[in-house]
């Protein structure tokens, strides 16, 4: 009995190693499996980034072609909107947020550049992929800001000559040099600082000279309630261009970007309904193109359509040239269009420019480009850095 009991007791040892070594086996598959899995997010998510670093380089073959397009939308929509607005209020438009709500009604546009390259199949990211609810509550919350940036420009146009509330509203970039230094941590160079300096010297000139050009109609009151708008509405705006940089650091694609303004402006464009409404807005426009705007119904609605179109492209050139460039640059860019408005109401609605104007577009002009002749220089510099790298590790 003993030699069977000692003949059976191997056979089950070895049975249960079986059974043991089965079991180690399907726990190694399964967190094998479980490596494998966060290995395929990881890289999923690594591709994504370097989509996005692909998109935002110097050397990628998309990337100058979708920043002069950006900046293109940028100048057309700058210098255009500005002008229809005042063209706006100047034929007895009296509506504040009407010329609000037009800044941001035109969000549908937005979705050509969103559905239509998936549509066409030239990009394989479906729309709104990855647009987390945190993405979504910053858009929104962002737009908000954007709409009471709008009401601050509406106020501030509908007061103020052309020429004096744009160079009034290049005084952001003195901010926008700040606020970007402190969230996105820009570095404060020679290049920046002097371009800046030289951009808010124009303003301050500017300044010396506003009360003599005040326009017919609008009291001492009213003259300082439009520039103080307008300086509001460039502080806003200077707060506005770091903080999009800070949120486009998260977005790999210019396609997500498009998005994001999607929903900025419809937040915006919901504030402004909602001012609109409470105001009668609404019913004052059908009134105001048949009875008060003195170019007729069918002029006031081309121009209310002219606005709608020419804001939405300034703000998705923005946007681009943020999200390609910096805010910085984007700031600077967008300040040296204001002169082509300073220039613009001097021909279309013969705004008085005298010595004070001369200077100051001067001194903004010459800031702008130094800007560009450096940052052209630096790009330069930063391609044959590439090709000596790439020379040495072909080597």
């Amino acid at each position: 009995m003993e030699v069977t009991t000692l003949n059976h007791q191997p056979h089950i040892s070895m049975s249960s190693i079986k059974n043991k070594t089965s079991d180690i086996e399907s726990i190694d598959q399964d967190y094998g499996g479980e490596e494998a899995h966060q290995e395929q997010l990881n890289s999923s998510m690594n591709n994504k980034m370097q989509l996005h670093a692909d998109q935002k380089s110097s050397t990628n073959k998309i990337y100058m072609p979708l920043l002069v397009i950006n900046y293109i939308m940028l100048f057309v929509g700058s210098v255009s909107s500005i002008l229809l607005s005042k063209y706006y209020f100047k034929h007895n438009g009296s509506s504040k947020w009407v010329s609000t709500w037009v800044q941001s009604a035109g969000f549908p546009l937005l979705t050509i550049p969103i559905f239509l390259p998936y549509v066409l199949k030239l990009n394989k990211r479906k729309p709104f992929t990855d647009f987390t609810p945190n993405i979504l509550l910053l858009s929104f919350f962002v737009g908000i800001m954007l709409g009471v940036n709008n009401l601050l420009i509406s106020w501030g146009v509908s007061y103020l000559p052309v020429s004096t509330s744009s160079l009034v509203l290049s005084s952001q970039l003195v901010f926008t040099l700040i606020l970007s230094a402190i969230i996105v941590k820009q570095k404060i160079t020679f290049l920046n600082l002097n371009c800046v300096i030289l951009i808010t010297l124009s303003s301050i000139i500017l300044s010396l000279d506003s009360s003599n050009e005040r326009p017919s109609g609008v009291t001492q009151k009213k003259y300082l309630i439009g520039f103080l708008c307008t300086i509001g509405a460039g502080l806003l705006f200077a707060s506005y261009l770091p903080v999009m940089e800070m949120i486009y650091k998260k977005v790999y694609c210019y396609e997500m970007v498009m998005e994001m303004q999607l929903i900025m402006e419809i937040a915006a464009t919901i504030l402004a309904t909602i001012g609109m409404a409470c105001d009668g807005g609404f019913s004052q426009m059908k009134e105001e193109g048949q009875k008060v705007f003195d170019k007729g119904p069918k002029i006031y609605w081309v121009t209310i359509l002219s606005n709608i179109v020419t804001w939405q492209l300034c703000f998705m050139g923005t946007a681009g040239m943020v999200f390609l460039t910096t805010s910085l640059t984007g700031g600077i860019c967008m300040t040296a269009l204001l002169c082509m408005n300073v220039l613009g109401g001097v021909v279309f609605y013969r705004d008085i420019f005298n010595g004070f104007k001369a200077v100051a577009t001067v001194l903004c002009i010459w800031g702008f480009f130094s800007y560009v002749y450096g940052m052209h220089t630096k790009m330069v510099e930063e391609k044959a850095q590439m090709t000596k790298r790439n020379e040495f590790s072909n080597d």
